[in-house]
């Protein structure tokens, strides 16, 4: 046996002598998807449901200025009937007029296309004492966007743990949904299970967000689908 065969059966064995139901996320399990830049299309976005596609990051420096840099593909075509998302990773909240327009240039190019999207996302890492400015941000971007265009925003493991539930709760009417994410990077993160208990305290629709090939408690899955507000998960694609 190899060392990496026998890491993974040794972490079997301690996952099954504790109880814990865990399974490799294999992406043909599931209906929606992330798919980044660099990433390459994969047969399995033909059963997508949802599907959420970086088009651009804004950043920002210390002077304060504020830049939109496109990224990820012109239009995907090859999706079935999916409903997409444009998604946007964003390093700064200092936002000015072009960026909403470049936002918005580019819900008009995809509806041209023939690919009306369902809204955008916004992947933002606001820590759990930011929450309360974030929640002000996106109430003002909703009233940017158009009225027709959904909006979805990423979280993070901690927000419902140490952040204030209340003030993500009240986002209710501004935001369509929130995908808390499992992962980091290219895997999961160490002991996620103990943040998900408290997600049955959002009172807002949200999903959970896996890694392809990552961990997934398949109990806690269950036990998610008791809230009314589960949407189900929310897979991030890896080349192979």
């Amino acid at each position: 046996m190899s060392g990496k065969s026998f890491w993974r059966a040794a972490a079997m064995c301690w996952l099954l002598i504790c109880n814990v139901v865990w399974a490799e996320v294999q992406a043909p399990q599931y209906r929606q998807f992330w798919l980044w830049a660099g990433v390459k299309p994969q047969p399995v976005l033909q059963q997508a449901e949802q599907l959420y596609v970086l088009q651009g990051q804004i950043n920002g420096n210390a002077s304060g200025q504020v830049s939109f840099s496109r990224q990820g593909p012109a239009v995907v075509r090859a999706v079935g009937q999916a409903r997409v998302w444009l998604a946007y990773r964003v390093r700064t909240l200092q936002w000015d007029d072009s960026i909403v327009l470049s936002i918005r240039n580019q819900l008009q190019y995809w509806q041209q296309a023939g690919r009306t999207p369902v809204g955008i996302q916004l992947d933002f890492d606001a820590g759990s004492y930011q929450l309360g400015r974030y929640a002000d941000f996106l109430r003002q971007l909703r009233e940017q966007l158009p009225a027709q265009y959904r909006l979805s925003i990423t979280g993070l493991l901690d927000w419902t743990r140490t952040g204030d539930v209340a003030t993500l709760n009240s986002l209710t009417g501004t935001v369509d949904e929130l995908v808390v994410q499992t992962y980091q990077g290219r895997h999961s993160v160490a002991g996620y299970e103990r943040y998900l208990a408290s997600l049955s305290q959002l009172r807002i629709p949200f999903k959970v967000g896996l890694v392809q090939g990552g961990e997934w408690d398949v109990d806690w899955q269950r036990q998610l689908q008791q809230s009314p507000y589960y949407r189900g998960e929310v897979v991030f694609l890896l080349n192979p």
